[in-house]
């Protein structure tokens, strides 16, 4: 029996062997046919150049490619002036999903670049300027999350660019003599470092880039605006068979808008006798039932506790009629936003915490919104309409805005647009779709967040408001993956409340020589969690253990290396830049609120080290 169990040991092992062995096969297979294609079986160029199935790529002197660490994916190709005059097989190359780095620069590659170069995930470094590619840049390059650099200048490419402005990271767009129309994207060029589309057919207004100067647009007689010397026209009149159709939709337009008008008003009258019929003393939102009792809320970790269940959410009829209180403030999202509408709306519950409850609802015309439902907050009407408009007022970015608010004697409520990419605690936790979250990305939303808060800090300091409750369920995900805090200042600390309790157990009772509490302190110790658990992939709170306290000492005994996430270390993040964020993060969260730094400080070590992370990505790029 023994001996059977051995080899039926024996059998397995070797299949997932010859399984591994056939997955890594497939891939060497694929680049092998990708090259061959680059070669377009030249025989002046060799058709290999050492690429063969018997060798391995990372162990095999694969000429041009290098691997991880480990020695177990290809990671860079880097094949410059190497007269390759084939076409360019993104779906054969994309096969070897790790690769980070494609350099193909000076050679003299033809045809288009295929959509499957999406496929190619995780690029920072995309690289084929000296060739004759042609046709469109496909649409698929936008998806590239991860590039740093996009460098295509010296080709064939026309038509219109994709919406490269989604790249929130790219630091480098060359795209210089090319034939490529329509307008230059808005970038964000605050971020980029290299920037060139001289010499194609870009028409429209020149965007804010003093920073480059004049050559880097020149040779695009098509662009208008400062700089270039002609001003950008205004919209062409029509014909008078233009002027024809204006008039009659005009027309058409005002006839239509009495009947809505009519519409209305027989709406609002309909409306008035079916409120005459509902109970005054309790109103419920649609299809959704909360549980407004008391009920002790998890610990567990610091995000809400999600509930699966259906329960009664209700107001108080006085707070039902007080739809006057509903104040919509300056966004684009919403408007005309009634009390009422929020009470029609299909709900969902989100999530409730020690200080309130959030919902998700969809409006009629389907703009989904967050309803935050503040509770035990003593703080007058006209206070809380104070702070939300001050708020309102210093907008940045990186700070979700709130699109309304609401206040009565029983409900504060205060209405955001919804994030769909979810927050940052499921992205760090691994339940976002399977995306990894590397240590640029994780780096890129410490540096927008510390810019954010120290933006706000330094704005509201005067009013004494800041965030509050500061947490990574609080930082939302924008489509471009940018962080968003949100429900910044819907927390003030009095003396019954124990900063502990708003961070789930990880900060300490926090007051000033004055003796007052100073929620700044708070923010700052709340900032320096997340950046331990983007060091750590850790939880804040898991079983009893604190993730600050444990940071804290296991650097005290020279372990330092141990806190950060195995991921990071996997793929291969600069220990260096990894330990200069950790001293950041352990300065934030010291016991002595005074002795931790001011975020607007923060915010420019974080720069620094972004900066040098980019250097580094530049640098070993060649």
């Amino acid at each position: 029996m023994a001996r059977f169990m051995l080899w039926v040991l024996f059998v397995s092992f070797f299949i997932v062997l010859q399984v591994t062995n056939s997955e890594e096969d497939e891939i060497k297979s694929s680049l092998i046919k990708f090259l061959t294609q680059l070669t377009d079986n030249n025989s002046n160029t060799d058709p290999t150049l050492g690429w063969s199935m018997d060798t391995d790529p990372c162990i095999g002197n694969w000429t041009g490619v290098t691997c991880d660490s480990k020695l177990s994916y290809v990671k860079k190709i880097v094949l410059d002036g190497y007269n390759l005059t084939g076409t360019f097989d993104a779906e054969l190359l994309c096969k070897a999903q790790n690769l980070n780095v494609l350099s193909f620069n000076d050679n003299k590659l033809r045809g288009d670049l295929s959509e499957e170069i999406g496929n190619c995930k995780q690029l920072t470094h995309l690289l084929l300027s000296g060739n004759q590619f042609s046709g469109i840049l496909p649409d698929s390059v936008s998806g590239l999350n991860n590039l740093k650099k996009l460098e295509i200048f010296n080709n064939n490419f026309s038509g219109k660019l994709p919406n490269l402005a989604r790249i929130s990271g790219l630091v480098s767009f060359l795209a210089e003599n090319n034939q490529i129309t329509g307008e230059i994207p808005s970038f964000d060029f605050s971020n980029l470092l290299f920037f060139n589309v001289s010499n194609n057919d870009f028409t429209g207004p020149v965007p804010d880039i003093k920073q480059f100067g004049m050559s880097t647009i020149s040779g695009n007689p098509g662009l208008c605006g400062r700089p270039m010397p002609s001003a950008c026209p205004p919209s062409s009149k029509k014909g008078s068979k233009n002027h024809s159709v204006e008039h009659t939709l005009m027309y058409a337009g005002y006839i239509l808008i009495g009947i809505i008008v009519v519409v209305f008003i027989a709406f609002k009258l309909f409306s008035k006798n079916k409120t005459e019929e509902v109970k005054t003393d309790v109103v419920k939102l649609k299809g959704v039932s909360v549980d407004t009792s008391n009920t002790k809320p998890s610990m567990i970790t610091s995000e809400y506790k999600i509930s699966a269940s259906k329960t009664d959410y209700s107001v108080s009829a006085e707070s039902a009629m007080m739809s006057s209180s509903m104040i919509v403030l300056s966004s684009p999202v919403v408007k005309g936003l009634k009390f009422e509408d929020l009470l029609k709306a299909p709900a969902e519950l989100l999530g409730r915490g020690k200080h309130g409850s959030l919902y998700k609802i969809v409006l009629e015309d389907g703009i989904p919104l967050v309803v935050k439902r503040i509770k035990d907050w003593a703080i007058s009407g006209e206070d809380f309409k104070r702070r939300m408009q001050k708020i309102d007022e210093k907008k940045h970015p990186n700070v979700l805005p709130a699109v309304a608010f609401y206040s009565s004697k029983q409900e504060k409520l205060v209405v955001y647009k919804y994030q769909q990419n979810g927050s940052l605690f499921k992205l760090i936790y691994g339940t976002q779709n399977g995306e990894t979250f590397d240590w640029d990305s994780r780096l890129h939303v410490a540096s927008k967040m510390a810019e954010a808060l120290a933006f706000m800090h330094k704005e509201l300091l005067a009013d004494g408001i800041a965030h509050g409750n500061l947490k990574s369920s609080n930082v939302l995900l924008n489509l471009n993956m940018d962080p968003c805090i949100s429900e910044y200042g819907l927390m003030v600390m009095d003396n019954q409340d124990n900063p502990s309790d708003l961070l789930n157990g990880n900060a300490l009772k926090m007051k000033t020589k004055d003796g007052a509490y100073s929620t700044f302190k708070v923010d700052m110790y709340g900032f320096g969690v997340i950046l331990l658990e983007l060091l750590t992939g850790k939880l804040v709170d898991n079983n009893g253990l604190d993730l600050a306290k444990w940071v804290h000492s296991v650097v005290s005994e020279e372990w330092t290396v141990e806190v950060f996430d195995k991921n990071l270390v996997k793929d291969g993040a600069s220990e260096e830049r990894m330990v200069s964020l950790l001293q950041v993060a352990l300065k934030c969260t010291n016991p002595s609120p005074e002795a931790r730094p001011s975020m607007h400080e923060v915010a420019s070590i974080i720069n620094t080290i972004r900066e040098e992370e980019e250097a580094s990505i530049v640098s070993e790029a060649w």
